[in-house]
């Protein structure tokens, strides 16, 4: 069983998203992607890896966020975040996803420096999936334009 994401001390990173239908993307991140739901209602969470995913509807301006108005995605295929998952193996993982009903956008595409592919959760939230190739030092500073060299 996961644990609920409550630090003890530090920080834990979660990733909130806004769904028309709570029980549906709770599903999906659980039966599709292979999380564990922690909890279930509304807000749902579940964990997926070593991080977890809050599920809730959305809704109007709250005193601690006067003027915010949490809703899903307005238009796909327009975005400012989205959710990276970092696989092994992501031939095998499109292949598992896919068999369970994920709907990648294309097959994986190798980019040089990662084999990455997209998919769409119930409402529309883009997640990337990506697969880091080549050795350590060629993913890190060797490529990072923008760290300070020696």
């Amino acid at each position: 069983m996961a644990r609920f994401p409550a630090p003890a001390e530090g920080i834990v990173l979660t990733h909130f998203i806004v769904s028309r239908d709570v029980e549906r993307s709770r599903r999906f991140y659980t039966e599709v992607l292979g999380g564990e739901a922690v909890l279930e209602g509304e807000p749902s969470i579940v964990a997926l890896a070593n991080g977890w995913i809050i599920i809730n509807v959305g809704g109007g301006p709250t005193d601690d966020k006067p003027t915010v108005t949490l809703g899903v995605p307005s238009d796909p295929d327009r975005v400012s975040a989205f959710l990276n998952i970092r696989v092994a193996d992501i031939q095998a993982l499109y292949e598992e996803w896919s068999a369970r009903g994920a709907e990648f956008l294309t097959p994986p595409m190798d980019r040089g420096r990662e084999i990455r592919a997209y998919i769409r959760d119930p409402d529309g939230h883009l997640i990337e999936v990506g697969q880091t190739t080549g050795p350590l030092e060629q993913r890190t500073a060797k490529h990072d334009p923008t760290r300070r060299q020696p």
